[in-house]
């Protein structure tokens, strides 16, 4: 394999990543400043579904990128 997919992948893995942190440390401040209370609950809910998906994501691509090796 050419070595840009390596790249590519460990780049597309590092995007994943930090947005996926970024979603729920976000979430989190979000909850947080409204004294602890479920007032968005829907859209917190979407949000953290968006960031754990986003890190198993991150996951697997970096399990295709270590099988390109």
């Amino acid at each position: 394999m050419p070595p840009i997919f390596k790249a590519l992948s460990s780049i597309t893995a590092w995007i994943l990543f930090v947005a996926g942190c970024g979603y729920l440390v976000a979430t989190f401040i979000e909850w947080a400043a409204v004294g602890f209370q479920p007032v968005h609950w829907e859209q917190q809910a979407a949000f953290n579904g968006i960031g754990v998906a986003s890190l198993v994501l991150s996951v697997v691509v970096m399990k295709l990128r270590q099988m390109l090796e």
